[in-house]
């Protein structure tokens, strides 16, 4: 068992010592070279408020703006980022085990890149995947400030709350169908989805995911009657405004999301309960939920149609259509299984004509996964499983040191993990994950994951060595 252990730990990087790693790396010395210029700035004073401000704007924006003006302010974080950097003491730079693994992942996709067979194509796509690193990279750094966190989710929560309050509104009023995104002969074919302000009811699905996760969190939190009837009101609300979407993936994220988090609660509830509740706690919520979920697919007929629809195979016809565009994304995948054809949804357009099925035309995987592999193929792939184990890995480990300490931030935690488990549900047969809205809020729960890691100190760890 102890061996189990220590491979584990070495495979998710949990005992790294960053700072021998830093001591070694060219690319970190390259840290802090402008650091006696920033000493005498003013503006760089405010280098972690004027990041956290920027993006908040990012945030606050994204539902109700267009992809380029949001490229814009990504390109903004990216220089911001940049100049802190070069600009920081090089022992106060943020780097965690989860930054190793993205570095190491935008490696590969930049070898994909110049390997790819249509080069200038994949050059776009990469260019969209560094712009979101490095705003996971500037998120990771600014996070770690609780008082900047909490205030930067309190905004997102309210911005939110604003886009499924009209989501709400649309439904109560009736709104048209912008695509066709029921089944026409389906007896859903006459059903409301609503989509609020991003045009697309499986997109705001995917948006409303981590409003969901963070909301749920929020009401243990925040302290005060106001403030939880707040959170109880947005729980409610962006549930039941993502419910409305009738967005079969966005529900399988939502029942994910929701039993993890209720996993994550009972686990730090538990220190306080007697050891017959400390036993059974989690089973009879879990069967709670469970049958919470059944009396609403039994009894409720659109949940049942809709639901049904899932397992209807061929019968459905978005099923159809997502079927012959995997099958046309897997023999892509087996002409360039190694590293694919480059990342971005250019190259993605370039060559599926050449794969695909006669009237199923796609503009992407409708798949996380295959959507990887084909774009960085099996190796990054592979690395892209690592980073979802090291991530998941630290957030755990980090959520047992907060419940030790009783420190109320660790439900911020709760919620990024399993808001990540709900967006990876979702993206197992949907690629609303690779919008700018929703992409930015899937580095946002990795970025808040990362804001918590905690280094361990190099006297000790000098010490742990010797031994």
């Amino acid at each position: 068992m102890t061996t189990l252990n220590t491979v584990w730990q070495q495979f998710t990087l949990q005992n790294l010592l960053i700072y021998q790693w830093r001591n070694t790396s060219i690319l970190y010395r390259l840290t802090g070279v402008l650091h006696q210029w920033r000493q005498g700035s003013w503006l760089l004073q405010w280098g972690e408020p004027l990041g956290a401000l920027l993006i908040t704007i990012v945030f606050g924006l994204a539902p109700f703006v267009g992809t380029a003006l949001i490229g814009v302010l990504l390109i903004a974080c990216a220089a911001w980022w940049l100049l802190l950097t070069l600009t920081d003491e090089p022992s106060q730079t943020a780097f965690t085990p989860i930054h190793l693994i993205v570095l190491l992942y935008w490696g590969i996709a930049t070898i994909a890149t110049a390997l790819s067979p249509v080069k200038m194509a994949a050059l776009s796509g990469w260019i969209k995947l560094t712009l979101y690193l490095i705003l996971f990279a500037l998120m990771s750094r600014i996070l770690r400030s609780p008082k900047i966190r909490s205030i930067f989710i309190t905004i997102f929560l309210l911005t939110a709350l604003i886009v499924s309050v009209y989501g709400l509104r649309q439904w109560f009023s009736g709104v048209e169908a912008l695509a066709t995104w029921v089944d026409p002969t389906s007896p859903q074919s006459k059903l409301t989805r609503v989509y609020s302000y991003l045009d697309n009811p499986n997109l705001l699905a995917g948006y409303l995911l981590p409003a969901v996760g963070l909301s749920l969190a929020s009401f243990f939190v925040w302290r005060g009657i106001l403030p939880k009837a707040l959170a109880l009101t947005m729980i409610v609300v962006n549930s039941s405004c993502l419910v409305l979407t009738f967005s079969r993936g966005g529900w399988i994220g939502l029942v994910l999301l929701i039993f993890a988090f209720a996993i994550l609660l009972l686990y730090w509830l538990s220190i306080q309960f007697s050891p017959f509740w400390r036993q059974w706690a989690l089973p009879l919520g879990l069967t709670g939920l469970t049958v919470f979920l059944l009396f609403a697919v039994l009894f409720v007929p659109p949940v049942r149609d809709r639901v049904a629809s899932i397992f209807a195979g061929r019968g459905d016809s978005s099923n159809n259509f997502r079927i012959n565009v995997w099958m046309s994304v897997i023999e892509m995948i087996k002409d360039r299984p190694i590293l694919g054809i480059g990342p971005g949804n250019v190259a993605f357009n370039k060559i599926y004509p050449l794969y695909m099925q006669p009237r199923y035309t796609a503009l992407s995987a409708y798949s996380v996964i295959l959507e990887i592999t084909v774009e960085t193929g099996i190796i990054g792939l592979s690395c892209f499983l690592w980073l979802l184990t090291v991530t998941f890995n630290q957030g755990w480990v980090q959520l047992k040191r907060l419940r030790e300490l009783g420190n109320s931030q660790g439900f911020w935690l709760m919620a990024a993990i399993s808001t990540l488990v709900g967006m990876l549900g979702h993206g197992l047969v949907d690629t609303v994950w690779y919008r700018p809205q929703v992409n930015t809020l899937w580095w946002l729960m990795i970025a808040l994951i990362a804001s918590y890691y905690q280094p361990k100190p190099q006297i000790l760890s000098d010490e742990v060595q010797t031994d």
